[in-house]
């Protein structure tokens, strides 16, 4: 009779082990997961620059800026016209959520977009260090 009692507590001492375990689980922030991801909504002509809406989130104390970089494409001749735009740490949102933020692309001097033309645009963040993650890229007609 005592080795019945025995496993009936071990099996109940298990089974509460594992809904407390299931239930830290259940109670932690699903949007850890999705943490530091980048989407290109939008890329517009704001003449002489381009215009970038952008959404992003981050883990907190996140300490990148978000690098925004246009080149256009099929352009001859030896440089190809290039802008670009960051914004800094200070003036992100890092809580795992979503949000969304617009970015002016100044372009380089001597370069220049027009209305029709196709562009690669590119989105990411920019540690201390020099180094780039979570990396997005599309192409635009402008």
């Amino acid at each position: 009779m005592k080795s019945s009692r025995l496993r009936h507590r071990l099996a109940g001492t298990a089974a509460v082990t594992v809904l407390v375990g299931a239930g830290a689980l259940a109670a932690a922030p699903s949007a850890v997961a999705k943490a530091n991801l980048l989407a290109i909504n939008k890329v517009a002509m704001q003449a002489p620059d381009l215009q970038v809406k952008v959404t992003y989130s981050c883990d907190p104390g996140m300490n990148h800026q978000l690098v925004a970089h246009a080149m256009k494409i099929n352009q001859p001749g030896p440089e190809e016209p290039v802008a670009a735009g960051t914004i800094k740490t200070d003036k992100l949102t890092c809580d795992y959520n979503s949000h969304t933020a617009q970015i002016t692309l100044r372009t380089a001097l001597g370069s220049h977009f027009d209305k029709g033309e196709k562009a690669k645009v590119a989105v990411f963040y920019f540690d201390n260090d020099g180094f780039s993650y979570a990396r997005q890229e599309t192409v635009v007609v402008l």
